[in-house]
């Protein structure tokens, strides 16, 4: 029997792709004039590009431990930076385990509530690595030419600085790891599934990405979005980082498209799904914004797409784009479901897995996602205070701090948000609509909010 027949035979591998503040619009398939990511690109072409795809709370820990939990982050332990992931919550990983993959983890974790000065040196206990069989990670780094990973345990345990760019050194171990599984299966003669996620760093700050790929970015050069104010520093810091950023993104497309011909290689090309995403967009300066915590496109917009080859059973072709509401809080049991797993009764997401194969919707999913920042995260150039709000299918977004209305935009009309509503009285009444749809998501998720009283 062959490797291609014997793969066909058993359930398909997943693997997760994702950086750290890479925006949804920051792709050359989503129309970045800046950007050139033709691997993903062609993940999109052969697979299904969530076009509204949201990071939920648009901070690294809280999304990560929502995308781990599929809890809400005021219920994963996890409600900003430096808090914990609760222990006693399983991950993605126990679910798999137990329907007999391999399980496996690379990269920023960021989740476990820093111990030391550096977050480098934090070493991740065993029992706090969410299940993995294998772990390769660091807790934090925001350093990607001086990056730390540890994992093992015991007379096994090892920590050491990597040898390189993180991206890079990061995918080598990657593809080691998916070598190793051909091994694995050609000396059993049966073939084991696996997941496996591979976070890294980048593009987060700082905007720095290995000299061939920042040859191809000028400051100068870079387009920014229309609402970017005409302010000189705005303008300048703007396109300072953006031409990193972009050098980034294009060396972990270059990445993925490693990882793809690895899989081809061993045989898994055609009988694994892969999901490339990110934690949560960066502003680079849209409304003189920078980075994060803040509900604008630019900060909560995320790529989403799912790819694989056909005998994975996509039956599209040309770029399919799905409007469904992707959250961070459905990574996890859209995974499962590729995978034929039932989502368990403990995950609070939807599963979305289905539209590799269906343009329409189930009668269960969310008319809307959910938008939080837990707590004040004490981040610069953007919103220091909690707030909520809602992004909706039919393209309205509406986002309160405690007991005041704050931003209300049409997304349909108004894509860069120039225009906010929420003070409008002419659009009182959708306004009142949309703070009764937030105030049943907080019901739902038996949240801790007070929405406006009208």
């Amino acid at each position: 029997m062959s490797e291609q027949e014997r793969c066909e035979r058993a359930r398909p591998n997943v693997i997760w792709v994702f950086g750290d503040q890479h925006r949804g619009q920051a792709l050359s398939c989503m129309g970045d004039p800046n950007v050139n990511t033709p691997n993903i690109d062609r993940l999109a072409a052969m697979g299904v590009n969530f076009v509204n795809a949201v990071s939920g709370f648009p901070l690294c820990s809280p999304f990560r431990g929502s995308m781990l939990t599929s809890k809400y982050c005021h219920k994963s332990g996890v409600a900003g930076h430096n808090y914990r992931m609760d222990t006693s919550l399983k991950t993605i990983a126990h679910p798999l385990n137990d329907a007999g993959y391999h399980t496996a983890y690379f990269g920023k974790w960021h989740v476990d509530k820093t111990s030391t000065a550096r977050a480098a040196m934090h070493i991740v206990p065993p029992e706090r690595r969410g299940g993995f069989q294998t772990w390769v990670g660091y807790e934090n780094n925001n350093s990607q030419w001086d990056s730390w990973v540890h994992g093992g345990e015991g007379e096994s345990a090892f920590h050491y600085r990597l040898d390189g760019y993180e991206p890079d050194v990061l995918t080598d171990m990657f593809i080691d790891y998916i070598r190793d599984r051909k091994k694995e299966n050609d000396e059993t003669g049966e073939v084991r599934p696996f997941f496996a996620a591979l976070s890294v760093q980048p593009p987060h700050d700082p905007y720095v990405a290995p000299a061939e790929f920042m040859a191809r970015h000028n400051p100068g050069d870079v387009e920014l979005r229309p609402n970017v104010p005409a302010c000189h520093w705005v303008e300048d810091k703007a396109r300072r980082d953006l031409a990193g950023a972009y050098a980034m993104i294009e060396n972990l497309d270059w990445n993925l498209g490693r990882i793809r011909e690895a899989l081809g290689q061993c045989g898994f090309g055609f009988n694994t799904h892969i999901i490339f995403f990110s934690d949560h967009g960066d502003m680079h300066g849209s409304h003189g914004q920078f980075k994060k915590t803040i509900p604008y496109e630019e900060a909560i917009r995320i790529p989403f797409i799912i790819g694989g080859e056909q005998e994975c059973g996509y039956n599209r072709r040309g770029n399919c784009s799905v409007d469904a509401p992707v959250n961070h809080v459905d990574i996890a049991p859209t995974t499962l479901g590729l995978c034929g797993i039932a989502k368990p009764g403990w995950m609070d997401g939807t599963d979305y897995s289905h539209y590799r194969l269906l343009d329409n919707p189930k009668d269960d999913e969310p008319d809307s996602a959910y938008l939080q920042a837990v707590v004040a995260s004490g981040h610069e150039d953007s919103v220091d205070k909690p707030w909520r709000g809602i992004v909706t299918n039919d393209g309205w977004k509406y986002v309160c701090f405690e007991g005041c209305e704050w931003l209300m935009f049409n997304l349909n009309d108004d894509p860069y948000e120039g225009v906010n509503l929420a003070h409008n009285v002419i659009y009182k009444d959708k306004k009142k609509e949309l703070n009764g749809r937030l105030r049943k998501w907080i019901a739902d998720t038996d949240d801790d909010f007070s929405v406006p009283n009208f």
